[in-house]
């Protein structure tokens, strides 16, 4: 009886046609954020989920962020310092580790929020990251228009709104990171909690179908940007969570005491 009530594992191939069935062809460039957990049982795991990206994408993106290597002030006490083969932080996820692990991957330098990359557009979209602009990989992906895929899960995990924050002028917070020219300072970004408060706007902008029992949506990342500014315009607090120990309210006294001011888009 137990046997009976499994649900069949989802396959390489059934995740191919559905990218295919949302219209990835392998001319598109995309930022991925995937949950292998959602999908039940995924048989190949993270390469075979990797493999099936690569050959429905120009170019494959995630973020593989390490927060180990962040530090709340200029000390030399971190415990961790970056370098191109450091595992990703657990909860970003298995994809991204399974890209970082590909010899031929690129990453950006950030030592605490890098991306990493595969294919056509790899170089272009790791070389714009900047310390003071660390999500400007988004912004290459706009100029590019690209696309965002969210595998299993929702907009907590959708790294593209915070550029939208960023370009609607959102207060950037201070952190410290170790370099090859010491510890510098790098901007920091609230939390991602709240995003979901933005799904009613992108309501009719996204391709969705399920794989397995993992929930698929497609976004073009122009359509999040443009949607996060749009916003954050009308409800500049509307991102920000309740948590009170959260970073967020640090955030939330700079927006009420400055206001937004926004910024200028700069992508490739």
């Amino acid at each position: 009886m137990l046997n009976l009530l499994r649900k069949p594992a989802v396959t390489s191939s059934d995740l191919a046609r559905g990218l295919t069935e949302l219209g990835l062809d392998g001319t598109q460039h995309v930022m991925i954020h995937a949950s292998l957990k959602s999908f039940g049982t995924f048989e190949g795991g993270a390469r075979g989920a990797v493999d099936s990206l690569l050959g429905r994408t120009a170019t494959l993106i995630a973020p593989a962020f390490t927060y180990s290597t962040l530090m709340t002030r200029p000390t030399s006490l971190s415990s961790a310092r970056f370098h191109r083969d450091m595992r990703v932080s657990r909860d970003i996820g298995r994809v991204p580790q399974e890209m970082v692990e590909r010899a031929e991957a690129l990453r950006s330098t950030h030592p605490t929020l890098s991306f990493i990359a595969l294919g056509e557009q790899a170089a272009a979209i790791t070389a714009a990251q900047s310390l003071d602009s660390p999500y400007r990989p988004v912004g290459a992906l706009y100029d590019l228009d690209g696309y965002a895929l969210l595998m299993g899960v929702d907009h907590g995990s959708n790294t593209s709104i915070h550029y939208g924050e960023h370009l609607a002028g959102m207060p950037l917070l201070t952190r410290y990171v170790h370099t090859p020219h010491g510890v510098l300072p790098s901007a920091f970004p609230n939390c991602s909690a709240d995003f979901e408060n933005l799904a009613p706007e992108l309501e009719g902008h996204h391709r969705e179908i399920r794989i397995g029992s993992s929930v698929v949506r497609l976004y073009r990342v122009r359509e999040l940007v443009d949607a996060t500014v749009r916003y954050l315009t009308q409800t500049p607090e509307g991102l920000l969570c309740g948590y009170r120990g959260c970073r967020c309210q640090d955030v939330r006294q700079m927006v009420r005491q400055h206001g937004l001011e926004p910024r200028r888009h700069v992508g490739l």
